[in-house]
């Protein structure tokens, strides 16, 4: 069990607050036993304050002691290579053995934003993402091949352990490459709503491939939102503030995430009102007793070994409470604090 933090900026409040929210609940995550604690990549965003995952990671290596970070992730065509991998290089030096670096190809932002962010990633021709991927790993340790241009570049700071690479998507495409490439793989259910887990978490196992230095086997996670109260009801009500935000979001509106006062005010329509009527049943809300039930059953349905838990909420004590009972309806051994 981990958690996924986007750094939800929320109204009311400046978006520097989500970063300082992030920094809290990661120490809380370290604290209750989750596993992983990754940071989303976003630019230009009203929605989500989250733009740089690797000075996060760092900052939250300096207050934890046992859990890894990660990044979920670095959008890769936005960045040189060798710069990514001396980043997580540095952070493998600060925190050995806990540095998860988590890829993907998406923007991230809109097309404008991505434009400003690489503008030669619009000059170049056909998919340079796979060979990035595998530069990439080539400098976190694993060694370029003997006839790369630039095999004799090296990324520092060396060390004994390497940050794992994650390939992360919400389609076939992410997961076809992450077994061509024998890597671990995370599909972003939470993006999709669920729907294309099942089905690229079985092309991931059908094409995975077992290459030298890599996975003995298929490692599969899914990132899914998740939302815990004591009671189902409360459950229910802290949902509003997201039912109503992902109305904008499928509209290509990124707005902060609304209080549940905000939401419960907001003039919905007809058509609305039986969207959410139709979807609120298959949303992850509820009891700590029901969404582990739900969680558990769900994994073993699309085979995946690991979840991420996704719970961004405009009470930051409520989703410091969702986490918690996450944790203890799922017995994660807590650790002491010092």
């Amino acid at each position: 069990m981990s958690i996924l933090d986007q750094s939800t900026v929320v109204s009311g409040r400046d978006p520097a607050d989500a970063i300082r929210e992030t920094l809290e609940l990661a120490r809380l995550a370290d604290q209750l036993g989750y596993a992983r604690y990754w940071l989303a990549e976003h630019h230009s965003s009203a929605s989500h304050a989250g733009t740089a995952p690797e000075v996060l990671m760092a900052a939250i290596a300096a207050t934890t002691r046992r859990i890894r970070l990660g990044s979920a992730g670095v959008m890769l065509p936005h960045y040189a290579a060798l710069k990514v991998a001396e980043q997580f290089r540095v952070l493998e030096a600060i925190a050995p053995g806990r540095i998860d670096l988590g890829v993907g190809r998406a923007p991230g932002s809109d097309g404008r934003t991505a434009f400003a962010l690489n503008p030669a990633a619009y000059q170049q021709t056909g998919d340079e993402f796979p060979r990035q991927v595998q530069d990439l790993i080539g400098w976190l340790g694993e060694g370029l091949p003997v006839d790369h241009p630039f095999r004799s570049v090296e990324a520092q700071p060396a060390g004994p352990t390497a940050p794992q690479v994650w390939m992360l998507g919400s389609s076939d495409y992410g997961a076809r490459l992450a077994a061509i490439l024998g890597l671990p793989y995370c599909f972003a259910a939470f993006i999709t709503d669920g729907r294309g887990t099942a089905g690229a978490l079985a092309l991931y196992r059908q094409h995975f491939r077992v290459l030298p230095g890599r996975l003995a086997a298929p490692q599969a996670a899914i990132a899914v939102f998740a939302l815990c109260a004591d009671t189902e009801a409360e459950a229910h009500r802290l949902y509003r503030s997201r039912e109503v935000w992902k109305l904008s979001r499928d509209r290509g509106i990124y707005a902060p995430l609304p209080s549940v006062a905000e939401a419960e005010a907001y003039p919905l329509s007809d058509a609305e009102r039986t969207r959410l009527d139709q979807a609120r049943p298959r949303a992850m809300v509820g009891t700590p007793e029901q969404l582990r039930d739900r969680l558990l059953a769900l994994a073993g349905e699309v085979g995946a070994q690991e979840i991420a838990l996704l719970c961004p909420m405009h009470d930051a004590a409520a989703r410091r409470r969702s986490i918690t009972l996450l944790a203890e309806a799922f017995g994660l051994a807590h650790a002491p604090v010092s």
